[in-house]
């Protein structure tokens, strides 16, 4: 192929391109020129949360002053790793999505057991949060995987469904292996955790050779951490204000995670209510 900027552009005239392009760039300032290069190594921060167990108007006021403790982090995206609520009742379902409509930010939920109105009905939580069973997102270079982790309302012994597996297949077919992946689910996936499910292992073995970087996940009310490959994967203590933490720790709060120069890092933040 020839050099059509040689052939076609006198060099007088092509200096002078340049020197333009030079003055729009001292325009806009360097963040519109260095966009490739930011993505590259991109610096952002995301909150994740679960067990937040709405089930009152006291609740309520809880949650709102944990928006407005999150908000004060400026994150790029909340993920919620189950149980929004502790019932699965359409109101109260609505009420947390109100009050998390109070971030800055994105909010991306999955479902617990407790989202569960009966052992059969989760219809109030697919009417809430529409397209947040099985699911993902970009950012910044960065993927995240949302999973159906729940059989209904059993909180042990429970088996990841058929229908996972088979949408988690369509996620990866449409994501790149070799791109930094965090995924989040409400049951616990670590190993010697209580109340994993039965088929957990079968659940990470689909991300072999993928560049996953962390798994988070709720329903165990404590902090647990294994690794899986390059993965840790953690549960956290509870943020709820009616629910206690299983391993009897008193301590609420959520992760902050910071992605800089490629690499995560999480740090735990208390939420003593307000």
């Amino acid at each position: 192929m020839k050099n059509t900027w040689n052939n076609s552009i006198p060099r007088r005239e092509a200096l002078s391109r340049l020197g333009k392009l030079g003055l729009l760039a001292g325009a806009l300032g360097p963040t519109a020129f260095d966009s490739f290069a930011a993505e590259k190594n991109p610096t952002f921060k995301f909150i994740v949360v679960n067990d937040t167990h709405y089930m009152s108007e006291e609740c309520g006021v809880y949650l709102t002053g944990l928006v407005k403790q999150m908000n004060a982090e400026q994150p790029a995206f909340v993920l919620h790793a189950g149980d929004v609520t502790d019932k699965g009742e359409i109101a109260h379902l609505k009420a947390a999505r109100h009050i998390f409509k109070g971030l800055d930010c994105g909010f991306h939920p999955v479902m617990g057991n407790h989202d569960w109105l009966t052992p059969t009905d989760r219809k109030a939580y697919v009417s809430t949060f529409p397209l947040k069973l099985n699911y993902s997102f970009r950012h910044a270079g960065w993927q995240f995987v949302g999973l159906d982790t729940t059989e209904g309302q059993k909180f042990e012994k429970t088996t990841i469904a058929p229908e996972t597996f088979e949408m988690l297949d369509d996620i990866l077919g449409r994501l790149n292996r070799d791109q930094p992946t965090v995924l989040f689910t409400h049951f616990p996936l670590c190993e010697n955790v209580k109340m994993r499910p039965l088929n957990a292992e079968a659940l990470l073995a689909k991300f072999k050779g993928w560049d996953l970087r962390a798994v988070f996940n709720g329903h165990y009310h404590a902090f647990t951490e294994c690794q899986h490959d390059n993965a840790p994967i953690t549960t956290n203590r509870c943020c709820a204000l009616k629910r206690n933490n299983h391993d009897g720790t008193k301590e609420k709060g959520y992760f902050v995670c910071e992605v800089t120069s490629g690499k995560l890092s999480r740090r735990f933040v208390e939420y003593k209510g307000v």
